[in-house]
C-alpha cells in the first residue's frame, strides 16, 4: 500500500494545503509540523508559480508573496527535505507542469524522491496527456493524483479507472477559493468514481467551514482545505502556526465525525 492510500485506512481523512515559502520558508516548514500534530493525514504543499492558472485570488496571491520573498524551487525542495525527517504522513506536491519542464522532468523527480514527496497534482495537465509525466512517475514511484471534476459520466469513470494514490474530486467548476455553497451532486460523482476503482477519493475545492468538510467526507473518503488556510497565513503571516493549527484540529474532529 502506497504511504496515500495508507492515509485513508484509518477512516475519513483531512488533507490540508499550504503554498511553499508564503510568508518563508522556515514557516512553511513550521506550518507542515502543526498541521500533522493537529491532525491533518496528508499534507498539500504548492510550488510558488508567477501563473498559478486553477487558483483563486488567495492562493494566488500567496505564490506572489512567496516569490517575492525568494523562493526557488530548489529552496522549497531543500526545505521539505528536512522537514521529512519529521513528518510520517504523506506530502504532495501541487504544481504546474510548466515547472517541472522549466527544472527538467527528470531531475524534479528525482529531488521528488529525495525529499520524500509521495505524490504529485498537476492541475493542467490534462488526463489525455497524463504520458507526458507517466513515465518519470513510475521510475521514481511518485503517484500522479488524477482530478475529476463534476463533468460527463464516463470521463469520470475514465480517469478514475487509471487513478493511483487518491482521487482528487473538484467540488466546483471554476478555481479554487472559499464558497458559501457548494451545490454539485457529490454523492453521484462518488458513485461513478466507485463503480470502477477502490481508490480513495477526497473533495476540495470551496470547503471552509466543519460543516461542509463532514458533509462532503461524509459522501467521499476525505476532505480537502487549501484556501482557507491560506487566508489564515495571509492574516497572520508568520504568526500563523497556532491560528492554522486550531484550525486544522476543528476541521479533523469534524471530518472524524462524517
Amino acid at each position: 500500500m502506497s504511504r496515500i492510500k495508507n492515509a485513508f485506512k484509518n477512516g475519513k481523512a483531512f488533507i490540508s494545503f499550504v503554498t511553499g515559502g508564503d510568508p518563508d520558508l522556515n514557516t512553511t516548514k513550521e506550518l507542515i509540523l502543526a498541521m500533522e500534530e493537529a491532525g491533518a493525514d496528508l499534507i498539500e504543499i504548492g510550488i510558488p508559480f508567477s501563473d498559478p492558472i486553477a487558483e483563486g485570488a488567495v492562493i494566488q496571491e500567496a505564490n506572489e508573496r512567496a516569490l517575492t520573498a525568494g523562493c526557488t524551487t530548489d529552496k522549497l525542495f531543500d526545505s521539505i527535505k528536512e522537514v521529512r525527517e519529521k513528518v510520517t504522513v504523506p506530502l504532495v506536491f501541487l504544481t504546474y507542469i510548466n515547472p517541472i519542464y522549466t527544472y527538467g522532468k527528470a531531475r524534479f523527480f528525482k529531488r521528488c524522491v529525495e525529499c520524500g514527496i509521495d505524490g504529485i497534482i498537476v492541475p493542467d495537465l490534462p488526463f489525455e496527456e497524463k504520458e507526458e509525466l507517466e513515465e518519470e512517475c513510475k521510475e521514481y514511484q511518485v503517484d500522479l493524483i488524477s482530478l475529476i471534476a463534476p463533468t460527463s459520466k464516463e470521463r469520470v469513470r475514465m480517469i478514475a479507472r487509471q487513478a493511483e494514490g487518491f482521487i482528487y474530486c473538484v467540488s466546483s467548476l471554476g478555481v479554487t477559493g472559499v464558497r458559501t455553497e457548494i451545490k454539485t451532486d457529490i454523492a453521484a460523482m462518488i458513485s461513478m468514481v466507485r463503480e470502477v476503482t477502490d481508490t480513495p477519493c477526497a473533495i476540495g475545492f470551496g470547503i471552509s467551514t466543519p460543516e461542509q468538510a463532514k458533509e462532503f467526507a461524509g459522501a467521499a473518503d476525505g476532505a480537502i482545505v487549501g484556501s482557507a488556510i491560506v487566508k489564515l497565513v495571509t492574516q497572520y503571516g508568520k504568526e500563523s502556526i497556532r491560528p492554522v493549527a486550531e484550525y486544522v484540529k476543528e476541521m479533523k474532529a469534524a471530518v472524524r465525525e462524517a
